[in-house]
């Protein structure tokens, strides 16, 4: 499907994005980081104890059992005609925590969201990867590179949406949304750009940040971010194994404008070496939105009600805040990657197939917990209990909190 409309030159969108932000982005998202690790601190935690704070944590040792454990809590099914199964860890990965927590284990529990920022940051090598996993792969495919591979790719999915008897489920070309807004509505494109920029790496760092401290249990937390990890680990094989060129990077022929990148002053998220431009298929934004949407749906309280025909557990006014959140914010991600011409309707659809599998098959991660252990046991470092839905104040807590766990 092509449309040889030819609109000219691309638009004025406002102002350029400024070479300031190059500066900005990060900062913002150095920011955030320091404010979730300060509201999601233990509070009853101290780093620098006293010794009869010490003795009393030897002597409580032995009382207490295992306070928090994602591999048991996680792992057993919810059914109660289901036997209770439990991911085992191997016999080398098992270890009994050291009484007394080292200086590294000690901040770790002060500020338990440094295991999940650097979890993420893991995540972030493995999609700088796909970039070169992808050229390496594709060098030569038919006498064809990666970049003639990936652009037949992204034909291929305009004519299975419009040419073929899946156009009934989209009418409206992507190129024709994309001209609404150019040519009538050129300070919400302006306003999209922005949102392209800006919301996916921040916004979505804000939300994990968010639902770590608001979360019920660390448990519901956990499915959350399982999920998303999972999402993103798929998208990162299909990014590798089909590489897929965005509109914006088709010929002109097809009337697609590039309305991000101005002037060499782009997001930093959205370039540089490090950013696959060849990963259309599917939809990161979309992925994230999604999963944020439906967290918001479930704070709303609507599954628990419908669930168990009670009243929402939350009052109208917040149940109503969330559940619009949860509708709109998925499809203004939408209509932004579709209109700055990032993204196919198809590859929201596949992000939300993705999605669905990733939310059935979160567990899998668990079987991951044995080489973290070993990590922990390496590095002498015990893995904090999380701070979710915890929220003691010092002052709250008659005696100092032992930490007992095992690595998980």
């Amino acid at each position: 499907m092509a449309d040889h409309n030819d609109t000219g030159a691309t638009p004025a969108l406002g102002h350029a994005q400024l070479e300031s932000r190059k500066i900005f982005e990060p900062m913002l998202i150095l920011a955030i980081m320091g404010a979730s690790l300060y509201f999601n601190r233990d509070r009853s935690f101290s780093i620098f104890p006293s010794q009869a704070s010490l003795d009393d944590a030897s002597d409580s040792l032995l009382k207490r059992g295992d306070e928090y454990d994602e591999s048991r809590s996680s792992s057993r099914s919810t059914s109660p005609n289901s036997v209770s199964r439990t991911v085992s860890p191997a016999p080398w990965a098992q270890e009994k925590p050291p009484s007394r927590m080292n200086i590294p284990s000690r901040i770790l529990q002060k500020f338990p969201f440094l295991v999940e920022m650097f979890y993420w940051v893991l995540n972030y090598v493995a999609y700088s990867m796909t970039k070169q996993i992808g050229a390496a792969l594709y060098s030569r495919y038919d006498g064809n590179t990666v970049t003639e591979l990936a652009q037949k790719h992204g034909i291929d999915i305009l004519n299975l949406e419009h040419n073929t008897i899946f156009s009934i489920f989209f009418p409206i070309t992507e190129v024709s949304f994309q001209q609404f807004f150019l040519n009538h509505h050129i300070g919400i494109m302006s306003f999209f750009n922005q949102i392209y920029s800006l919301v996916h790496i921040p916004g979505t760092v804000a939300f994990l940040s968010w639902f770590y401290f608001a979360a019920p249990s660390h448990e519901v937390f956990a499915v959350a971010r399982r999920t998303m990890t999972l999402g993103n680990f798929s998208a990162f094989i299909i990014f590798s194994f089909y590489p897929c060129m965005p509109p914006r990077l088709l010929p002109e022929s097809f009337g697609f404008r590039d309305t991000v990148r101005q002037e060499n002053a782009e997001s930093v998220w959205v370039g540089g070496k490090n950013v696959n431009q060849l990963a259309a298929m599917p939809s990161l934004h979309f992925t994230y939105a999604f999963i944020v949407g439906i967290t918001f749906l479930y704070q709303s309280g609507i599954f628990q009600a419908l669930k168990s025909g009670r009243k929402a557990p939350r009052s109208p006014i917040k149940a109503f805040l969330y559940l619009v959140a949860g509708i709109v914010y998925p499809l203004l991600v939408l209509s932004v990657i579709v209109a700055t011409a990032n993204h196919y309707y198809l590859d929201a659809v596949v992000a939300t197939f993705s999605v669905a599998l990733s939310f059935g098959c979160n567990q899998i991660w668990l079987y991951l917990l044995p080489l973290e252990r070993l990590m922990c046991r390496v590095l002498r470092l015990r893995k904090p209990t999380p701070t979710t839905a915890k929220r003691t104040t010092k002052e709250e807590v008659p005696r100092p909190r032992v930490i007992i766990e095992e690595y998980a």
